[in-house]
């Protein structure tokens, strides 16, 4: 994730966020020669640039879903040469990837979840609630399921599950209804209708009170599901863990509450003994994978978010996994 203020508007100079916090955590076991780093969501490759630079022994594995995307990170880092080898897959496809590297076993994983600043920029995606564009959202621009197709063909129950569970938006039934109705006149086709709808749809007072923009929410809910992210996550916290070597790091960088939650979650569970209470001793299967690096979650310091408006609600939880010798 490149630094890309929340609302949609231009990208704060596509700056990684929280890099130089992410480099230190995982530069660590990364200092030997032959050391595999994992970036699940390359974006635009600026944390994996940083990292290759600050770690000369490690080489990179890079993943995402968008080939756009892949494009745009293989010539950024076309200096680093055969350190780089990149794979278009989502990132809960990480042990296919790894398989295919003929790297079972990593030592440090990346995952800086959401939307990169390029997915942003270009109109067409229809990412962005502030341009007008066609209702795409798709990540991977091959898969059939777009926004427009999602609006025009889910139940009242299904958009109010997917903006309520996905966006948190309070508004969720009446804007539901009211995109149910708009639909039944015109299917819906670009986001500047949308826009209008959800306005239509949130109360004055609402509106009047502030919060951001009255569509964030539901861009975010609809982004959410038609790329089917939360799931993705689900299935990448297991296969992440599991890929460490002993003494690797996982790193991710989530944007909002229900992300946050399964990667706190995750985190914690790997980091706790499973045993019975009362056992003389843990058996080695149920002992603690991980053990914690960050206290909760870190957040970006003040002045980055004075330079990057898009880094404010990121949160990093970071595990490193423990030595399967030593437990």
């Amino acid at each position: 994730m490149e630094g890309v203020e929340m609302d949609g508007q231009q990208p704060a100079g596509h700056v990684p966020v929280m890099c130089a916090r992410i480099v230190e955590l995982l530069s660590v076991p990364l200092q030997p020669p032959g050391s595999v780093y994992v970036d699940c969501t390359l974006g635009l490759g600026g944390h994996a640039e940083a990292i290759l630079t600050a770690c000369p022994q490690a080489r990179l594995i890079g993943i995402d879903r968008d080939r756009h995307a892949l494009d745009l990170a293989a010539a950024r880092l076309a200096g680093f040469g055969d350190r780089v080898e990149l794979f278009q897959a989502r990132y809960d496809e990480l042990p296919e990837v790894l398989a295919e590297a003929g790297r079972p076993r990593v030592q440090a994983i990346l995952a800086d979840l959401g939307l990169s600043s390029m997915q942003i920029d270009r109109t067409e995606r229809g990412f962005a609630y502030r341009t007008d564009a066609p209702l795409d959202m798709r990540m991977d621009d091959t898969q059939a399921l777009t926004a427009a197709e999602l609006l025009n063909t889910a139940s009242v129950g299904e958009l109010v599950r997917i903006l309520r569970r996905f966006g948190e938006e309070r508004f969720a039934d009446r804007i539901a209804r009211r995109i149910v109705a708009e639909r039944d006149a015109e299917p819906f086709a670009g986001s500047a209708r949308l826009v209008r709808v959800i306005e239509q749809a949130i109360p004055a007072a609402a509106r009047a009170a502030g919060g951001g923009h009255p569509a964030k929410r539901t861009f975010q809910a609809l982004r959410i599901a038609v790329n089917d992210e939360l799931s993705a996550l689900a299935g990448l916290l297991p296969a992440a863990i599991d890929a460490l070597a002993p003494r690797g790091r996982l790193a991710v960088l989530a944007y909002h509450s229900g992300e946050d939650r399964l990667v706190k979650n995750a985190l914690r569970d790997a980091a706790t003994d499973r045993a019975p209470r009362g056992l003389p001793e843990v058996p080695a299967e149920l002992r603690a994978r991980l053990v914690l690096l960050t206290r909760g979650a870190e957040r970006p310091d003040d002045n980055e978010v004075q330079v990057n408006p898009r880094a404010a609600s990121a949160r990093l939880r970071v595990g490193e996994r423990i030595d399967e010798v030593a437990a």
